[in-house]
């Protein structure tokens, strides 16, 4: 007997192009047969924004102001790996025991709201709007904090070679301690929501699965890395600012799995509250500026661990006043080509959430749709995208009679 069954027809869901607000934005083109992913293609490069090339044109000191642009909520993360790029440039320079526990302060701060963002937008791609509202919802007092400390909610300008621009009021510390106190127990609420509900387990659990192997393979970074089992972390690698003089612990998980890079994320949460308070505890005095004058010629790098992983600046001197070169490495380049090994052979309700597990820097713009290869039309917007994968979730909450 012939078989029938005529041939699953293959169709392409191209996702993008995004604009992460970094140098490379990203194009997805998933290869659908049915409703499974056979393959995808990432694209990159799609809208450069003369970031490298314009801090030629700028002094050492007004490179800072620029870089915080790569990413709005990576706005310390960036600076603080320039500034050390440019302080070994300079030889090595001895910052002040108070700047390198400012910088940590801040770092900490940006890693807590960056994380809760993420936590809220995985929520609303899931259909759980009310895990959206209490992620948001609990950002909003770090930010509080932040332009408390600093003067700006994002963006706060306290980076610079050679320590920090400005000190800390310490009046401040009882408040900023009691509202951390606050976030904590908020968090906790959180992460007990996502372990008790078993629908997110179904949701979550074996889904976009990056293996260990796969982690060191395409060489992944953070939160993305350390769900898989990969301790990769350069605040206990390679030490910088305070992270050597407080304690604090590198969480890591084993399944690889979206659940597991959410449980990552905010376990890290209150990792950061705990590296704050110790830091605000253990404030040192004294100066916070080293007060760099000049850089050599030479070349210097620089990293850091952002919220979403290792980031690095290299920058190059002639011994005048600009970088003659300044290269920058944000994480999510080095996170994108994972897709190749958790989104191959999962649904396409489930590829959003798989895409979004990276905490890639997508833009707000809805940039998204299904084209049908034969017709070239387009037969599903991002939107639609996200109504199925909340409808996933629906169905899943029936079929355990929730």
């Amino acid at each position: 007997m012939s078989n029938n069954t005529p041939p699953k027809t293959r169709s392409v869901i191209p996702i993008g192009p995004f604009h992460p607000l970094q140098e490379e934005p990203e194009l997805f083109r998933l290869h659908v047969e049915g409703e499974t992913v056979v393959d995808v293609d990432v694209e990159i490069g799609w809208n450069h924004r003369g970031i490298e090339k314009l801090a030629e044109d700028r002094t050492w000191d007004q490179v800072t102001f620029l870089i915080e642009r790569i990413c709005g909520i990576c706005s310390t993360s960036h600076p603080i790996a320039y500034v050390q790029a440019v302080e070994d440039c300079c030889g090595g320079v001895d910052v002040p025991e108070r700047a390198l526990y400012i910088r940590t302060v801040i770092a900490e701060l940006e890693r807590l709201h960056s994380h809760l963002l993420w936590t809220g937008l995985a929520g609303h791609f899931l259909g759980y709007n009310t895990i959206f509202m209490w992620g948001w919802k609990y950002r909003e007092p770090v930010l509080d904090i932040c332009e408390e400390l600093t003067g700006n909610r994002n963006h706060y300008a306290m980076i610079k070679p050679g320590g920090v621009r400005r000190d800390l009021d310490p009046s401040l510390f009882p408040s900023v301690h009691k509202r951390l106190d606050e976030l904590k127990k908020q968090v906790e609420l959180l992460i007990g929501a996502v372990t008790d509900d078993p629908v997110l387990h179904a949701r979550l659990k074996g889904i976009g699965v990056l293996t260990k192997e796969d982690a060191i393979d395409y060489c992944a970074l953070g939160p993305v890395s350390r769900a898989s089992g990969v301790p990769a972390d350069v605040r206990r690698n390679h030490p910088y600012a305070a992270y050597d003089r407080v304690d604090w612990d590198v969480i890591t998980a084993e399944k690889g799995d979206v659940y597991d890079k959410t449980i990552v994320r905010l376990l890290e949460c209150l990792e950061s509250i705990k590296i704050i308070h110790q830091c605000l505890d253990n404030m040192p005095e004294g100066e916070i500026d080293a007060k760099i004058e000049e850089v050599p010629p030479g070349e210097g790098i620089g990293h850091g661990e952002a919220p979403r992983g290792e980031t690095i600046h290299y920058v190059r001197s002639d011994g005048t006043n600009s970088p003659i070169r300044h290269k920058v490495r944000a994480p999510t380049y080095m996170n994108l080509p994972t897709c190749k090994a958790t989104v191959i052979g999962e649904s396409i309700t489930d590829a959003t959430i798989i895409l979004a597990a990276i905490d890639p820097c997508y833009c707000c713009t809805e940039r998204t749709a299904a084209i049908d290869a034969g017709s070239k039309k387009t037969i599903m917007t991002g939107k639609d995208l996200i109504r199925l994968s909340q409808e996933k979730t629906l169905r899943l909450r029936k079929e355990l009679g929730l």
